[in-house]
């Protein structure tokens, strides 16, 4: 197993502090001063980077379906509406900018070549492929010619299609989230164990990117052996968009990433004392 992935100047590994994505995806409702609250939201809480969602859209989506009705602030048609969660070159040259400005990475994942490219004009530390992308064979062979690390999202795959993947990508500098793609995600769906069992299987560093409602199932997945954690965030999920119920909100995220950095904390060197706050309570209760 590749020990650590280094991110930019961060480290990934099973020692180093739980690498923490906020995922903005198209919670910004195409709006870059939305995306600057949440860069920042993420920013104070604590998260080591935010990862958007690239498309060009007219490759990522057939004429059909961008003619399809769908009524938004953005127009009447599902094509008026993915164009319209889109941002520009200087738009993300702002959302770069003022990332740097706030001390937190940002990256994407592409969901085509052409977004590949256009994300590469701002030198990411790393690229994530989305679940819906792991299937895509041309598309995991043009990223990883970037020479960046890959993080793999494994949502709605068989263990066959990630194993094909992998064979792909290859395991140098390549990190495996689990995933399940439904929003959200029910807790019978979660299947934490499923981490140890990559561990095994792809002998690599393992993630959980999590669609759930709550906090516990992926507080709980790093106590399982996740090194990295993604979760989307909204200012409000009742904003329209696909993706807001299952994103968590400040206070969740706050608590989120303050639960994780305790648990270090929690496990302790597994030596067993007795703490000297203890042994009042010894003089008290004990008999002998």
């Amino acid at each position: 197993m590749q020990s650590e992935i280094k991110i930019a100047d961060q480290i990934i590994s099973k020692t180093a502090p739980t690498f923490i994505i906020a995922e903005i995806g198209i919670n910004h409702n195409g709006s870059v001063e939305l995306a600057k609250k949440l860069i920042d939201i993420a920013q104070t809480a604590g998260c080591n980077a935010v990862k958007f969602q690239k498309r060009t859209v007219e490759k990522v989506y057939s004429p059909e379906e961008l003619a399809m009705p769908r009524e938004s602030v953005f127009g009447m048609t599902n094509g008026d509406l993915k164009r319209g969660l889109e941002f520009s070159y200087e738009q993300y040259k702002e959302i770069d900018l003022y990332c740097k400005s706030k001390g937190i990475l940002w990256f994407a994942s592409c969901w085509d070549e052409e977004s590949v490219d256009f994300i590469d004009q701002f030198n990411p530390p790393c690229y994530k492929i989305a679940s819906a992308s792991l299937t895509d064979d041309k598309l995991l062979k043009y990223t990883r010619s970037k020479g960046v690390p890959i993080l793999l999202s494994t949502g709605m795959s068989t263990i066959e299609q990630i194993e094909h993947a992998v064979s792909i990508l290859g395991k140098k500098d390549l990190l495996i989230f689990h995933c399940t793609s439904t929003y959200p995600t029910e807790h019978s769906e979660i299947n934490l164990n499923v981490i140890g069992e990559f561990e095994r299987k792809f002998d690599c560093l393992v993630g959980y990117s999590g669609h759930e409602r709550g906090l516990i199932p992926t507080v709980v997945s790093v106590v399982k052996g996740a090194v990295a954690v993604e979760r989307h965030i909204t200012t409000d999920r009742t904003l329209w968009g696909s993706d807001q119920a299952a994103s968590l909100e400040p206070g969740g995220l706050y608590r989120l990433v303050r639960d994780i950095r305790t648990l270090p904390q929690i496990y302790g060197d597994g030596k067993k004392i007795v703490y000297e706050r203890e042994k009042p309570i010894i003089k008290k209760l004990r008999k002998v």
